[in-house]
């Protein structure tokens, strides 16, 4: 289709080289629409007659119902996904067909294209973290109560519920979220009617072709239009951010289906087992779906390692583009799906979390601003108290509920029996009541608010 100014074919490794249609099939349906809006803005500003748009309408719909039969003949001669097209529609319809590339490039076209797949990969991404967010939900409500400990460094430091904690998912898939309908909302221009990078000469209504194809504008530079593809890393970014978020719960569901925290168990649904070991469940899901960050950021990596040095406007590097982002979301969708479908199936251990609640004198804080409250200590003081009670009880054997009083009132006089209320892990959580603490009326007041939101 470009042959004119070429008297041989390309060689063969060239073919290799140059040839999309492998991957870049994917936006069929982008390609198709995008063609739509063309010849009917082409028809209505007189550039080409109604009859023509006509048959060039009934052609794109004969192409599109073979794309969805399976039935269309993908061909590598003709590249890419554009060519590949409108060579079926030149078969179809005949040299009327032509008339669809007037004041359109393949740089615009792609460009255009790719924009609007990555623009409902957003809208996917959007959704199914909506999903997993009301699965976070519907489990965080049954467990408000659920005593766990929390952690730092790994090491247990005070009581929350699991509740609680699962609802710290809910936020963070709330920002994701919240990042490809930002995405979403800047990428929200056409770059149709760009041409190859200066506009072009006949009469194209570019506000006509942006509306039917549901963005809020056209681009404002030609130059810009085809050779962005900041869209494109702005959705890996916050692919990558997201996928980061479902690699911390996946690790956490791994370190609590281990015997030696036992503090959840997941069906046959998300596990698998060994070729030798018969006793072996694995969490291989979310193994998996801690895994696939590597290959969602290395695809953020990949992309903006492409287009750093490139000069504007359209450069062949830009083919390179596609792969990477189809890669990526297909990447996160499934890990999306799979994490939403373990959190539903998993099954915590009630007993086993509330007696490790209260392991590592996790309620020591509690003891320490016990002594703020009714003692009127400075912190620094009652940290320095309850770090040696801490250390007594650990002489003695005992957690802090259990040392006796008479040990206590050797480090402070003034401590009296109401200190044991505070050293119980369900009474350390029902004292958060901070707004977004763990005390179980402040996680079902988060919970109630998330459900309005997430409804």
């Amino acid at each position: 289709m470009w042959g004119g100014r070429f008297s041989a074919r390309p060689d063969a490794l060239m073919q290799a080289i140059n040839v999309s249609i492998s991957f870049d099939k994917r936006l069929a349906g982008q390609d198709i629409a995008g063609s739509k809006a063309h010849a009917a803005m082409l028809a209505k500003t007189g550039v080409i007659s109604s009859e023509a748009e006509a048959q060039i309408q009934s052609g794109l719909d004969a192409i599109a119902a073979e794309m969805a039969a399976g039935t269309f003949p993908f061909r590598d001669e003709f590249e890419d996904i554009h060519m590949n097209v409108e060579a079926r529609l030149r078969e179809m319809i005949g040299p009327v067909a032509g008339r669809l590339h007037t004041a359109r490039s393949r740089n615009d076209q792609v460009a255009l294209d790719f924009r609007l797949w990555v623009r409902e990969a957003c809208d996917r991404s959007a959704a199914q973290l909506v999903a997993l967010q009301t699965v976070l939900v519907t489990r965080a409500e049954a467990h408000a109560d659920t005593l766990m400990p929390g952690f730092t460094h790994l090491q247990p430091a005070q009581p929350v519920t699991f509740g609680h904690h699962l609802m710290a998912y809910v936020e963070m898939f709330g920002r994701d979220a919240s990042r490809f309908r930002d995405a979403r909302a800047r990428m929200n221009e056409s770059p149709l009617g760009a041409a190859a990078l200066a506009g072009s000469p006949f009469p194209v209504d570019r506000q006509m072709t942006a509306k039917a194809l549901g963005f809020d504008r056209p681009t404002a530079n030609s130059l810009d239009s085809v050779s962005a593809r900041d869209f494109a890393l702005e959705a890996l970014s916050a692919a990558s951010i997201c996928a980061t978020h479902l690699s911390r719960l996946a690790e956490e569901i791994v370190i609590w289906m281990t015997p030696q925290f036992g503090f959840i168990k997941l069906g046959d649904a998300f596990t698998t087992g060994s070729s030798i070991m018969p006793q072996k469940k694995n969490p291989d899901a979310a193994e998996l779906v801690r895994a696939k960050v590597g290959r969602i950021l290395g695809s953020l990596t990949s992309l903006t390692v492409v287009m750093k040095g490139l000069p504007l406007a359209y450069s062949k590097d830009m083919q390179e583009d596609k792969v990477p982002v189809f890669e990526a979301f297909d990447a996160l969708e499934l890990s999306l799906l799979a994490m939403a479908g373990m959190v539903a199936d998993l099954e915590p251990n009630i007993e086993k979390m509330a007696a490790a609640a209260g392991a590592g004198f996790s309620t020591a804080t509690d003891l320490a601003d016990w002594l703020v409250r009714t003692l009127d200590l400075p912190f620094r003081d009652a940290h320095h108290i309850t770090g040696a009670a801490v250390k007594r009880a650990e002489q003695l054997g005992v957690d802090l509920a259990g040392l006796p009083l008479a040990e206590l009132q050797a480090l402070n006089q003034g401590i009296g029996e109401d200190i044991f209320k505070v050293l119980t892990p369900a009474a350390s959580a029902a004292s958060r009541v901070s707004y977004g603490g763990t005390a179980p009326s402040q996680v079902r007041a988060q919970i109630k608010r998330w459900k309005e939101t997430l409804s």
